[in-house]
């Protein structure tokens, strides 16, 4: 009996680049980030984005343009 190992494609999505680093960082609930980041919980952004935090942004960051454009219409 033979086996035979199948090659899947790299598979990347829009939100992160070759290097791993997320394409943009999106808005969460601030309760909710350590809690992910120490647990690996997802957490859902205001996009609606599903995903476990494991970066933190740094100032100048791109931001994902439907949680900015959700967030600025909240602060009014």
């Amino acid at each position: 009996m033979s086996t035979q190992t199948i090659e899947r494609p790299d598979a990347t999505t829009d939100e992160t680049t070759d290097d791993d680093t997320p394409k943009y960082f999106h808005y969460v609930k601030k309760e909710r980030i350590a809690e992910s980041a120490v647990m690996g919980t997802h957490v859902v952004a205001l996009c609606g984005e599903v995903f476990p935090v494991t970066r933190s942004p740094k100032p100048g960051s791109p931001v994902c343009p439907e949680c900015k454009k959700v967030y600025d219409s909240l602060r009014k």
